[in-house]
């Protein structure tokens, strides 16, 4: 069976990298899922989607501040770091592809998926990996460096093997009486320039401080230890929330994983609006206002995404003055682009294609442009 350790700062390094891109995965699929729910419908889904939306965001600066706590660059601007939709994330029983699409049960299905509990002993971790080709044209994410067939079972697993990869790494680094948390403090993400409503920003600096961010990811995903909340149950895991949508009903403390007992929830599965599954801007006739506000949009989410490099790379109050911001600006042009038809497809509308190119993230705005 394959198997995947890693045994070298390079590969680890390449991995926070692969996690980074990993959590940003699956911001473009939550927030239009969010954005695509009519105005005064379903008040209870877009409380959990965007709560989920910002603590992704909150993973995402914790894989960043482990990469530069190894001496790592964050850079989520490199090509190919934003996934081409529909792509495969980890998942060992069957393959699944996370499409753009608007909010519906099939998309809380593939919600589930992606934040699907690990349910291996821990001692088959990183273990037993499931070998499958990737389909021509189609992208995987978080498969082990140089091995794009290999995938892990779950986004858990996924970053079990990383903190086994640091533990191993700092041992073997002790030995020689050194350390693999060789970067430089001041480019850590401190709390006081992200506020989340969940978790704590955790500044990494050495071997305890980067498993407790990684165990923060796992927990506020799937749960700890097969729970249905985090490590201080405090916060539901986003599998449950998303769990409480599909099923109608919240849970409560006490409750069994799969057997919410609180009150209805309201869900009208109808509620969204009819925007076409992973639109791409080759599907929108050039020249129309709907093929040039898409273009637009790529290019303000090329901006955020160097924004978010600049701030993980030595600029950390661009996260609060633009990036974050900015992030919820996408609303106002998300639903310009949902709401309007798109030519020669009756019923469907336009959507958000998260095509971004190289030329769109070299240059990122000021804050204040970036707000504007």
């Amino acid at each position: 069976m394959p198997s995947y350790k890693i045994e070298s700062l390079h590969d680890l390094r390449d991995m926070l990298q692969r996690a980074m891109q990993l959590e940003h995965a699956t911001i473009p699929p939550y927030l239009t899922a969010l954005y695509s729910i009519k105005p005064g419908t379903n008040a209870d889904a877009v409380q959990i989607l965007r709560v989920i939306a910002v603590e992704e965001m909150l993973h995402l600066t914790l894989a960043a501040n482990i990469l530069n706590a190894v001496g790592g660059k964050p850079d989520l601007t490199q090509p190919g770091f934003v996934p081409t939709y529909p792509s495969a994330l980890p998942d060992g029983e069957t393959d699944f592809l996370v499409s753009i699409q608007p909010f519906s049960r099939e998309a809380v299905e593939s919600f589930l998926k992606i934040e699907r509990p690990a349910r291996r002993p821990h001692h088959l971790i990183g273990k037993g990996l499931i070998r499958r080709k990737t389909e021509p044209g189609k992208q995987r994410l978080a498969t082990p460096p140089g091995q794009p067939d290999l995938h892990f079972y779950s986004i858990g697993e996924f970053y079990t093997v990383i903190s086994e990869g640091i533990r191993f790494l700092e041992e073997e680094a002790r030995k020689a009486k050194t350390t693999i948390f060789t970067g430089d403090p001041a480019l850590q993400i401190t709390p006081e320039y992200y506020y989340s409503g969940g978790g704590n920003l955790i500044a990494v600096t050495d071997l305890d401080s980067a498993l407790e961010a990684i165990d923060l990811i796992i927990e506020q995903g799937e749960g700890d230890g097969g729970g249905i909340y985090d490590d201080d149950e405090h916060e539901l895991a986003h599998y449950y929330r998303f769990q409480e949508l599909f099923l109608g009903r919240y849970y409560r403390k006490g409750d069994r994983p799969g057997h919410p007992s609180g009150p209805h929830l309201q869900v009208d599965w109808q509620g969204a609006y009819p925007m076409q599954p992973n639109v791409k801007l080759a599907d929108i006739q050039q020249g129309s206002e709907l093929y040039d506000a898409t273009r637009a949009f790529n290019d303000r989410y090329g901006a955020f995404l160097a924004l978010l490099t600049r701030a993980y790379n030595g600029e950390p109050q661009l996260l609060t003055d633009a990036a974050v911001p900015l992030m919820f600006e996408f609303r106002n042009i998300m639903q310009e682009l949902i709401r309007n038809p798109l030519p020669g497809k009756p019923g469907r509308n336009g959507g958000p294609t998260y095509e971004i190119g190289t030329a769109s993230q070299k240059t990122a705005p000021s804050p204040k442009e970036a707000v504007a």
